[in-house]
């Protein structure tokens, strides 16, 4: 069983609070790059990659800076995320828009960017081209259906939104192709939070057979594959992480059978990883301020589901350790809670923990990606802060936390300062 572990011992992070109170998301630069490092070296076969990192994981423009720093792009999924990835240095075709009921808007900042455009239905392509004019470079999002089940976040491909079939696929780059676009890519995202080795594998089976066809019916060479993202990590102790390598050889293996002979052996392999990159490397450190005791032990954080949604929205299991109490005895059961005044507040039900005491923090593990970026202020919670730990152990505020005048500063009200 892997341990869980947080990159501060008790008195450092005491260090931290004082300057910077509970709560607050912590994440460790080390441990990002090293995820980013992990995946490039397991696709460094390839005849060039890129891990375009997916912005809705952590949209944090100081993120995206360091992971571009070491190579990675950006999956972006709107304007704001745009304008996150050209924050942080991350240009042109480095940039891909992947597109969802896209409004002109979005399009055109793309377009403005130098962006690769991916879009997710037929339809979209008289509307980019209306309202944006066609991009240098455009890809398709493949929908496989039935092919492949998905899971419970991302739902059945058959039933998703998002997505061409195979026969709008091909209908699709044709009229791209009509219109004038000259080069293209291909892509799919079918499953998030995955583990299994052999789904990837498949994945990329699907695409390179797709890939091919293209070339052999449409006479269009694809330039990349994407992959997608969707690569889970181990989120429970007893859990082992993806075999990346395991992952990038069977790819590998595919793609010199598949690929190569099919005179596409220069085309390259993207993917959009989140969860993957940040999110082992992140953390929610709690107070616990109230103690109660009904029909079960409650434990009341000073956070709520506004600061992590997860296991609110998908009964997801997140880790949860005691800083000081790291490897004292779980011989006490709680529900942790928030104060949100919804039933559902609840990060953990019914779990083993060491005896809590009013004032301990709580570490709530692996929220590096749609932990702060799930946040919303519904009941008038507030977005708390982000920290990030430098490998020299200083730390950085990334993001400052949520005021109450934040809140109320595009209210309008008799009296308000909001015109």
């Amino acid at each position: 069983m892997a341990e869980k572990t947080f990159p501060l011992d008790h008195d450092q992070l005491e260090e931290v609070i004082k300057k910077y109170p509970t709560p607050f998301h912590i994440y460790d630069e080390k441990q990002i790059r090293q995820n980013l490092h992990n995946l490039q070296q397991a696709f460094a076969w390839a005849p060039w990659f890129r891990e375009q990192f997916a912005v809705k994981a952590l949209p944090n423009p100081r993120i995206v800076q360091l992971l571009h720093e070491d190579g990675a792009g950006t999956d972006c999924s709107s304007l704001a995320e745009l304008y996150i990835s050209d924050i942080a240095g991350v240009k042109g075709e480095e940039i891909m828009l992947t597109s969802n009921d896209t409004p002109a808007d979005e399009f055109q900042e793309a377009i403005k960017l130098g962006a690769i455009i991916n879009l997710d239905d037929i339809s979209h392509l008289p509307y980019l081209k209306e309202n944006a004019g066609l991009p240098d470079i455009l890809s398709f999002r493949y929908n496989p259906g039935d092919l492949i089940e998905g899971n419970d976040i991302i739902g059945k491909p058959t039933e998703a939104k998002y997505g061409l079939t195979r026969d709008q696929l091909f209908e699709a780059y044709a009229q791209a192709k009509e219109m004038g676009v000259k080069r293209f890519g291909l892509h799919t995202m079918v499953a998030s939070n995955e583990r299994a080795t052999e789904a990837f594998v498949y994945t990329a089976q699907l695409l390179f057979d797709l890939a091919i066809e293209l070339k052999q019916r449409l006479d269009i060479h694809v330039e990349f594959v994407n992959l997608g993202g969707g690569i889970g990590i181990p989120y429970r102790p007893e859990e082992e992480p993806v075999d990346l390598q395991a992952v990038g050889s069977g790819i590998k293996a595919l793609y010199e059978q598949k690929m190569v002979p099919a005179g596409l052996g220069d085309v390259g392999i993207m993917t959009e990883s989140g969860r993957a990159i940040t999110g082992p490397a992140g953390w929610l450190v709690s107070t616990v301020i109230h103690e109660k005791k009904t029909y079960k032990d409650y434990l009341g954080l000073d956070s709520c589901m506004a600061n992590l949604m997860r296991p609110a929205m998908y009964g997801a299991y997140h880790h949860i350790t005691i800083s000081g109490k790291e490897h004292a005895k779980r011989d006490h059961v709680y529900d942790v809670t928030g104060s949100l005044c919804e039933n559902n507040d609840k990060f953990a039900i019914d779990r083993l923990l060491p005896k809590v005491d009013i004032g301990d923090r709580l570490i709530i593990h692996d929220t590096g990606a749609h932990g702060s970026a799930m946040g919303f202020n519904y009941n008038g919670k507030l977005h708390c802060a982000e920290l990030l730990l430098h490998e020299d152990g200083s730390i950085e505020l990334i993001r400052r936390a949520q005021t109450i005048d934040d809140y109320f500063a595009t209210l309008k009200y008799p009296g308000s300062l909001v015109k």
